[in-house]
């Protein structure tokens, strides 16, 4: 497989040309990382990253599994893998977990830690870099202060649209929220329902200062099933989005890429994450179940 391979002096330009500017990200980051700046310094070369590692935060957000080994963690998740212990497959693996864990993370710690200054550039320019960043499609979109913090959330069907709106505005109150504001992350939640249940958990844990408060809703509302999955359609084509509700209760929300995440009730469990069962979180999917036909509703 190496024989005709390039060497890596040959390649090594590029590699500083597509890293630029990004975070080094792997499972067991300290292997890898070690790796690649010792072949950097063997040709004179410094090259330095800021890194994440999927072990360390997997630790913290996929409690008590039985091992963190790639391969083992994929298999307990029920991630699909491919040629293993070959790039490919491990990179293909270890980008579904870090899509996992970053849904995971309510308290958005790994998006503040990547917060980068870019206050040097001027402010027409600076906004203009943010909105060709984004996607025109569904899900949330955070804006941040210089310290990462979460000063604004907004729900939308287009998300590059609707910052592109926000940034035209001219009421006080946004041209002050702009003023404030360094960056734009974004979420992408594939459809209506996944978007309506993390605005509102969102927003309840971050409590952005530019935000309205969410009225509660005092009704109690009861499902026509007690044991239900809803799947609907996902981020993207191959992936679905999953509700679990157990014993007339909202457990929680996921996306998953197999049937067999779904079917396999254990796994489906440890890859939600974690929902208060309460009236408005109800009220959304009862509404959602209304107006909408999602993909398939599978009864337990």
């Amino acid at each position: 497989m190496l024989r005709n391979a390039p060497k890596f002096y040959e390649v090594a330009k590029r590699i500083i040309e597509i890293t630029d500017g990004c975070i080094f990200i792997a499972h067991n980051t300290s292997f890898d990382y070690r790796i690649i700046r010792t072949e950097f310094n063997r040709l004179g070369y410094n090259y330095e990253r800021e890194t994440l590692c999927t072990v360390e935060l997997s630790k913290k957000l996929f409690l008590d599994q039985p091992s963190y080994s790639l391969g083992k963690l994929c298999k307990s998740l029920g991630i699909p893998v491919s040629n293993r212990h070959r790039a490919e497959g491990d990179t293909f693996a270890t980008v579904k977990l870090f899509s996992m864990l970053l849904h995971k993370d309510v308290d958005k710690e790994i998006v503040k830690k990547t917060i980068k200054p870019i206050r040097n550039i001027k402010i027409a320019n600076r906004l203009i870099q943010i909105i060709e960043g984004l996607p025109a499609k569904t899900g949330l979109f955070y804006l941040h202060a210089t310290d990462g913090d979460i000063l604004y959330i907004g729900k939308t069907e287009n998300i590059k649209k609707a910052v592109n709106n926000l940034f035209l505005r001219e009421a006080k109150k946004i041209k002050k929220l702009i003023s404030f504001t360094e960056t734009v992350s974004f979420e992408l939640l594939g459809n209506i329902l996944m978007n309506d249940l993390k605005y509102y958990k969102e927003i309840k844990l971050h409590k952005p200062t530019f935000n309205n408060n969410i009225r509660p809703i005092l009704k109690q509302t009861t499902f026509s099933n007690r044991n239900m999955i809803l799947v609907d359609k996902g981020r993207n084509e191959t992936e679905h989005s999953v509700v679990l509700i157990e014993n007339d209760q909202y457990i929680g929300n996921t996306f998953v890429d197999l049937n067999y995440q779904i079917s396999n009730i254990e796994i489906l469990r440890s890859l939600v994450s974690s929902e208060e069962n309460d009236n408005y979180n109800r009220f959304l999917i009862k509404n959602y179940l209304r107006k909408h036909r999602v993909q398939k509703i599978i009864r337990f």
